[in-house]
């Protein structure tokens, strides 16, 4: 697997677009690196960076953007809503994909080594990339902001990890910069329905894993109480893995909880949505949406519409594009400006820089037409996976119809369950769509590999045979997978909405044609394997399959036949 990490630099500089366009473009001189998103905000000053690629290259553009960011922010100048003691204020590294969080950690503290010495920046290394467990928590490393930093940089407590330790004018002008390597962080600010900056803090400071000062009498106005050592004694807040403070947001004109979910395993998104909602209620404010500032991963969006389906007692079996629009509705995304996701979730970022062109992404119309046209290629075996998906997509539908049905609200989950496993069977064949005619072109591939001489020849045959035995298990797979439809589909005749029996039977004859079509590929392929004990064992275990989705299609059409006549 191709190792990719992500980059999430954020730059004090929210309103000169030309400063922020030639940052960027130091990223995307670097090969092997893809710019995924710039979001500026105005009010805090502040411009939120995201690109990913592999991780040499991925340093290489940070180093470079950090570089520009030295040369074209005066910190001395600088003023916003959000905490800042840099132009650079956090860079941090994000493993994505083949690489570990150790593996992370040393690409990160490579980077932040040559900052310092190179840049003449103090670097402090938070979170994962801390050498001491106090600047894990980059709060501690940013204490005072840029206007502590000379005080804080020359003490022996709080010196930087690389680069200088005295406060000189270079420094007055770069400020600091925070290295990390973390989980995914996802930063959101929740709208509430006032202007004021107070009542927001006390929402966040309710919330937010650390709370707030423990006082004297009034909570708000009493003494703070402290410990032995002269500390504040903190009443912790309601959300573990949670940072939020409170601000006005002048082009919004209202206030906001603004929010990092340090690691949304401990707290997703969605629950923190609905204990900042809880909390606003108490105060007698409302939370109106709420505001993803850059890019999250595909899981949080998934898992906020489930929870709100379960809440709703509503099919979990739908279609992923459905889900995204629930979860955005649910949690008003779209709040203060459109929430585009195919430009804020990075799974999809990433899929649109290496999209290729899938026969399932056609028109019905259109995959016809090129699967009678002259090209060998869709043929039966992608038909037959098409046919497995549609039979797995109505026997989903009778499950989500069987849900929503009148006076059958008691059993909505129940369903729920079946239509889960229909829409991933569905997902499952569809691919298989585009995988068999990918596995006829491998064969075709082969078989136009040069054989001018005996070693040419060796390989080209051993190409041969390999994608031969690809194109056999490929339409065995879509026979297993569309086998598992007929479970869908007796279950919907058996037990549930009687007016759409028709539809589950439709599905078994869908899966029943998907079995044998399948079959009939692998036959055919197996003909011409050399490895004669592959292509037998396979072909039994496929005549097997072929023979009992005959007698499952006749069993579930019984079924049907006596449910429609009564």
């Amino acid at each position: 697997m191709k190792k990719l990490i992500e980059c999430v630099p954020n730059f004090s500089e929210g309103r000169n677009l030309e400063v922020i366009r030639q940052i960027t473009a130091e990223i995307e001189k670097v090969k092997g690196v893809k710019l995924l998103d710039v979001d500026p905000g105005a009010s805090t000053n502040r411009t939120v960076v995201t690109f990913v690629g592999t991780p040499e290259e991925v340093c290489e553009a940070a180093f470079q953007c950090v570089k520009k960011a030295q040369q074209l922010i005066d910190m001395r100048q600088h003023k916003g809503d959000h905490p800042r003691f840099g132009a650079t204020d956090v860079c941090p590294l994000v493993p994505v994909s083949g690489i570990s969080m150790e593996e992370t950690v040393v690409y990160a503290r490579r980077l932040a080594e040559r900052i310092g010495k190179e840049l003449h920046i103090p670097v402090y290394c938070y979170e994962n990339a801390a050498f001491e467990e106090k600047r894990r928590n980059l709060a501690n490393c940013r204490q005072g902001e840029y206007e502590a930093l000379k005080e804080r940089m020359e003490s022996a407590e709080w010196k930087p990890c690389f680069g200088p330790c005295r406060y000189d004018d270079q420094v007055a002008k770069s400020g600091a910069t925070a290295v990390s390597a973390r989980e995914f962080l996802v930063a959101v600010n929740y709208n509430l329905n006032t202007t004021s900056t107070r009542r927001a803090n006390a929402i966040a400071f309710d919330v937010r894993e650390k709370g707030r000062p423990k006082r004297e009498g009034n909570p708000i106005t009493g003494k703070i109480i402290k410990d032995e050592h002269g500390e504040p004694v903190m009443l912790p807040g309601t959300l573990k893995a949670t940072k939020a403070i409170g601000w006005y947001i002048k082009e919004y004109g209202i206030a906001q909880v603004s929010m990092n979910l340090t690691n949304i395993s401990v707290t997703p998104l969605h629950v923190a949505f609905e204990e900042v909602c809880r909390c606003a209620g108490k105060r007698g404010l409302r939370v109106s949406g709420c505001e993803i500032v850059g890019l999250i991963p595909k899981k949080v969006l998934i898992d906020a519409a489930k929870f709100y389906l379960r809440k709703q007692q509503r099919s979990l079996g739908i279609s992923e594009e459905e889900m995204v629009k629930i979860a955005i509705k649910s949690m008003g995304l779209d709040d203060l400006k459109p929430f585009n996701p195919q430009e804020k979730v990075i799974e999809y970022l990433i899929a649109a820089d290496e999209k290729e062109d899938l026969l399932v992404d056609m028109s019905c119309t259109a995959f016809a037409n090129e699967t009678a046209s002259e090209s060998p290629a869709p043929g039966g075996g992608s038909i037959s996976a098409y046919l497995g998906a549609l039979g797995a997509a109505l026997g989903t539908m009778v499950a989500n119809l069987s849900a929503h049905k009148p006076g059958w609200d008691e059993r909505w989950e129940e369903f729920s369950v079946w239509a889960e496993k229909g829409e991933t069977l569905k997902n499952d064949l569809l691919y298989l769509v585009d995988e068999d005619t990918r596995s006829f072109n491998r064969i075709m591939n082969a078989f136009g590999l040069p054989k001018k001489n005996e070693e040419e020849k060796a390989i080209r045959s051993q190409a041969i045979q390999d994608a031969t035995r690809y194109a056999i298990e490929v339409p065995f797979k879509t026979m297993q997978k569309a086998f598992e439809v007929f479970e869908i589909c007796e279950a919907m005749v058996d037990s549930g909405n009687p007016n759409s029996v028709s539809d589950a039977g439709v599905g078994a004859l869908c899966a029943r044609s998907a079995v044998l079509g399948a079959f009939l590929n692998v036959k055919i392929n197996a003909s011409s394997l050399k490895d004669k004990t592959f292509a037998d064992n396979i072909l039994a275990e496929a005549e097997k399959l072929q023979q009992a989705a005959q007698e499952k299609e006749q069993a579930i059409l019984n079924k049907v036949h006596r449910v429609i006549e009564g």
